[in-house]
Parts: C-alpha cells; structure tokens; sequence
C-alpha cells in the first residue's frame, strides 16, 4: 500500500476543493457578511495549502506517484471522507452549524449528492454558507476525483480503476483513449449544462445566486435548495418544468450525450438503459397522476406537474419537492417508493441501484427459467446488443445483494433509536440511494436533525456506500485488502 502516493494525491485533491472554497469567501466578500463567516473559509483553505506543500516536500524526490488497486480504493475512500472533513469546518467555524457532527453529515450528504439535512431554517444563513453548500452537490456530482484525474493528468498515477471506484456505475465507458480525456469531457458536458440550466431558471425568475445553487443542486441530483420550501417555493410552472427536465438529463449516462455530440444519434436512440429509464419516469408520473387526478389536483394536467417532478425527483434521486407527497394518496406513495429502489442510469449523475442492473438482473431471471424448461439449451444475456459474460452479471447480483444487506442492516440499527418502521427504512433507503428526503419523520418536509449522533455518523458512511457503488467501501472491511 503507497501511503505516501494516498496522501500527495489528497494533498491535491484538497487543494482543489481549497479553490471552491475561496470561490465561497469571494461570494461572502460580495454580500459583505460578517468576518467570522469570511475567517471560517480562510481556515480550511490555509490548511489545504500547508498541507499540500508539506505532502510535495517529503515526496517531490520520489518522481510521479503510483497507486495500485488496492491503493486506488483506499484512495477514493479516503478522498470522500477527507473533502468532508474539511468541507465541514465552514459550518462550524461560522456557527452555522455548531455541531462538528452536524456539520460533517451535512457536508458529506452534500458531496455525495445525497441531500439529507439537518438544518431546520435554511434561509436564516449567510449566502457563502448556502452557496459552498450547493457547490458541495456540483462537485460531488461529477466527482471530484474524476476532477482530480481531468485536471492533473500530469501526475501520472493510473486513473482508469480510480474512476471505477469512483464514478457511478456499473462500469466507466472510456469515451476516449485517454482516462483524463474521458474525464475532462465528461466535465465540460457537465459544465455546459450548468450554464445553459442557469441562464433558463433566470429566464423564469430566479436571480443568479438562485438559479446556480438550484441548478448544482439539479444536476449533481442532490436536491439541496436555498430555500425552505424547497423547489415549491417558486409556484411556477416553467421553474417546474425546466428542473424537471435537467433532472431527467442529468438522470442519463453522460456519455450519450457524447455520442450525441460526435454524431451517433441512432446508437443512442438503441441505448436500452435510456428506454428504460424514460419509460418507468413516463409509466409512473401518468399512475400518479391519474391517480391524485379529482383527489389532490383539479386536472390531469395539474396533477401530471406535480407527479412528473416528484418522479424524476426520487428516480434521479435529486430529492427536490414541490409538494409534500406523504399526504398523497397510498397508491402514489408505493408508486414513489419503488422508484426509491431503482435510481438513473449508469454513468449518470443519479445514486440508487441504477436502472442497468435491474435491467440486467430481470434478463438473467428470464434466462434462468428458459434453463428450467430448455436445460441443454444456450442462452446468453444481451444488452445494447452486446453479450454480458457471467462474471459481469455474477458481480451486478452481488452487488445488489450486498446494496439490500447493507440496507437491512442500517435499518435495524437506526430502529435502535426507537423510531417506528417507516423512519427507519426511510432514512435508510433515502440516504443509501442518495436521495435524500425518505418517509415517516424524514419526509419531505422534515430533516435529519433530531437523530442522535451515532445514528448520524451511520447514516453519512451510509450515503458514502452508496455514492460509491458500495465495492468500494466494503472491499476496505475485507483481510485480503490488507494482506501484502
């Protein structure tokens, strides 16, 4: 294991986010808020840069630095813990939030793009407080160690198993040659839709320091809003529809719209992932819809609004609302809590399951049964039209295995806290699926902050789990990890 290559990379990796950082202090600078709020981003910046000089003066001898797989997990893991104990002292510092371990699950429910919160009046803070908590979202979205790979290519070590601890998944499509190309294309097409969201939600409204944190939030899928009420705050149609549809975008592998760029329009409309992800957003916002149709909402058309944004706010695990929907009827409430089950697409933005792996594992019970009846008989499992090998379907059917274990076991030890079964698997669920509000007393229009803090540090590893496709934290608890 390269500690010293772990923590150089780190040294970088905060660096970076030490940039985000200043990017806040400048927007407190604007609103001319107190120096307490400007002193509690100046602190984590000055340790990010003294700790990148001293980690590049022990190791500026030693050439490039290598990680090995092993490494490379190790790496991720501590990439994500790390961003948030540092991404939390903003919060305590300014006495935002007071509470470290408040502050922690905050921060790392921000970076995993999870959205889980434990703040009870938003509005009430400084604008740089909400502004480096949207930018957590943003940053986390991507990945910030695919931003690490795009912008120091330089640094040499191997990239490509880093992305696939890192980047949501079953597997990274390398959409070129090179892992940092991949990586800084993936980032630019995530930063153009940035832009284009922001100029949209302005065109409905909102002013820019609205419409930015409203689209990090978007299209990272996060769902953190600078306002109590979430998205609902607006009551407008068009704010609806516009983060409805980036939702949605953001929702999708991100290497089609790639292919899109290049040209290949007919491989992409062939994509059975993008069929089937638009199809259970479409099936479910139309169930929903005629079913709160003369119940909650006067017209199909009204009801469609508020079905299709709360769709593809729990599909794509953003986690926005524009309504409460506890208090719709049963029917649509077991419709949202499948969706909970599934999340967007491989290569999205989106937590959860992934659509991929459903896909997959509904082909393998097909073939199975064709087995029971034909047992000489061969058959394969094909996707886009492309085999799966065994082991590429034996590793999805562990994965989910360990995704429901892991669920299971979180939700007995937040029922341990004595809340009924509903806020159990509610926030058990929302915060491995990264989807943040759940059900039962973490509904929409609750939070997280009346849980304990043992139940607090257990559900932000939880929302780490799940950002990263569970492998990557699981394989740390294993002895073969760390055996030579």
């Amino acid at each position: 294991m390269n500690f010293r290559a772990i923590f150089r990379l780190l040294s970088v990796l905060l660096l970076i986010i030490s940039l985000f950082l200043l990017i806040s202090f400048l927007v407190g600078l604007y609103y001319r808020e107190s120096n307490r709020v400007l002193e509690s981003f100046l602190t984590p910046i000055l340790f990010s840069v003294l700790f990148f000089i001293f980690m590049f003066s022990l190791s500026k001898e030693k050439g490039i630095p290598y990680l090995s797989p092993r490494s490379g997990f190790l790496f991720v893991a501590l990439s994500w813990i790390s961003a948030s104990a540092l991404g939390a002292l903003p919060f305590t510092l300014s006495g935002a939030i007071p509470s470290y371990t408040d502050a922690f699950f905050e921060t790392m429910s921000g970076f995993t793009t999870t959205g889980a919160s434990i703040l009870t009046d938003i509005e009430s803070l400084p604008k740089s407080i909400l502004f480096w908590r949207s930018t957590t979202h943003w940053l986390g979205g991507m990945g910030i160690v695919v931003l690490t790979v795009a912008i120091f290519p330089l640094l040499g070590f191997g990239g490509l198993h880093l992305m696939e601890a890192e980047a949501p998944g079953p597997s990274v499509d390398k959409i070129t040659p090179r892992v940092a190309g991949t990586a800084k294309i993936l980032w630019l097409i995530y930063l153009g839709f940035t832009v284009l969201e922001i100029i949209l939600l302005m065109i409905g409204g909102m002013d820019f320091f609205d419409a930015t944190t409203h689209t990090f939030g978007t299209l990272a899928t996060g769902g953190f809003s600078p306002k109590n009420a979430s998205v609902g705050y607006y009551k407008s149609l068009y704010i609806d529809t516009v983060v409805t549809i980036f939702m949605l975008i953001a929702g999708l592998n991100f290497s089609l719209y790639y292919k899109l760029l290049k040209g290949n329009l007919r491989e992409v409309a062939k994509d059975s992932e993008m069929k089937t992800y638009l199809g259970i957003f479409l099936i479910s916002s139309v169930l929903i819809a005629w079913d709160l149709m003369g119940k909650k909402y006067a017209s199909f058309g009204e009801s469609f609004r508020y079905a299709s944004f709360q769709a593809a706010s729990i599909l794509t695990t953003t986690g926005f609302v524009t309504d409460d929907y506890m208090q719709w009827s049963n029917f649509a409430q077991v419709v949202l809590f499948v969706l909970f089950f599934i999340g967007g697409c491989a290569g999205s933005t989106g937590g959860g399951i992934k659509v991929i792996r459903i896909v997959t594992l509904f082909k393998m019970s097909i073939t199975e049964m064709k087995y029971l009846i034909h047992p000489r008989g061969i058959f394969g499992i094909f996707v886009n039209g492309q085999y799966l090998k065994k082991n590429i379907v034996y590793d999805i059917a562990a994965l989910v295995f360990l995704y429901f274990a892991i669920f299971f076991i979180v939700t007995v030890v937040v029922a341990t806290g004595g809340y009924d079964i509903m806020t159990s698997v509610g926030a058990t669920i929302a915060t491995l699926g990264n989807i943040g509000p759940g059900w039962g007393k973490v509904g929409p229009v609750f939070n997280y902050a009346f849980f304990p803090d043992y139940i607090k540090w257990v559900l932000s590893i939880t929302m780490l789990i799940g950002r990263l496709e569970v492998y990557t934290i699981t394989v740390l608890l294993t002895p073969m990890m760390w055996r030579r």
